[in-house]
């Protein structure tokens, strides 16, 4: 039997840490903070053992499946929003249509927003901090951004590009952000997010 290259090792690897950590926001989302290797394990369809061997506590694989979720997510809002709508930049009711699609298609990213909204609650301060700061500059602010920009076409105004939003608006993009997670949660367990996306945004009246 050929022993594998590095390459191929390389790319099992990484191929499982991805099966662990989507298994991983599944539980998550039906046990939370009560999560166990041991579920995930299930969830996954492996081993404990294989999975103690990627993570041997809770702690780090909530903190990778974060920072993984939040590189996704960034892609995401980079080729997402501005290629799903035209013409224009998307409204407030088309972006919470799509981000209640991404996260139908991507539990983990949808863990990624409702534990912002949070505080990120799940992680210890030297953990947290620099991923809510890395949530607001990568995902916060330039969602802020593409709703100004709607509003100022609104309103026939030249929306600067490099114009940071101010302090108001992005809290209130926090507050936009939250109530679509909060009202996610149900039909997320219920496997129906994607169906109820439109109806989700008519009731917040966005």
């Amino acid at each position: 039997m050929t022993p594998r290259t590095k390459e191929q090792n390389e790319e099992i690897r990484l191929r499982r840490l991805a099966q662990i950590r989507m298994a991983a926001a599944d539980v998550f989302l039906t046990k939370g903070p009560l999560l166990e290797i041991r579920d995930v394990a299930v969830e996954a369809g492996l081993g404990y053992g294989t999975v103690y061997h990627y993570y041997s506590n809770k702690g780090d694989l909530l903190h990778d499946l974060l920072w993984d979720a939040l590189g996704r997510a960034g892609v995401w809002l980079k080729n997402g929003p501005g290629q799903a709508i035209r013409p224009g930049p998307p409204d407030g009711a088309s972006l919470g249509i799509l981000l209640l699609q991404l996260w139908a298609e991507d539990h983990a990213v949808y863990l990624l927003y409702k534990q912002a909204a949070e505080g990120f609650p799940t992680l210890p301060e030297a953990r947290s901090s620099p991923l809510s700061a890395a949530y607001r500059q990568e995902l916060l602010t330039p969602l802020t951004a593409v709703l100004g920009r709607s509003a100022a076409a609104d309103e026939a105004v030249e929306a600067r590009a490099d114009a940071t939003p101010s302090p108001a608006r992005l809290q209130q993009t926090e507050w936009l952000l939250a109530a679509l997670a909060g009202c996610a949660s149900l039909p997320l367990h219920r496997g129906q997010l994607a169906e109820e996306a439109l109806e989700i945004v008519r009731v917040l009246n966005l």
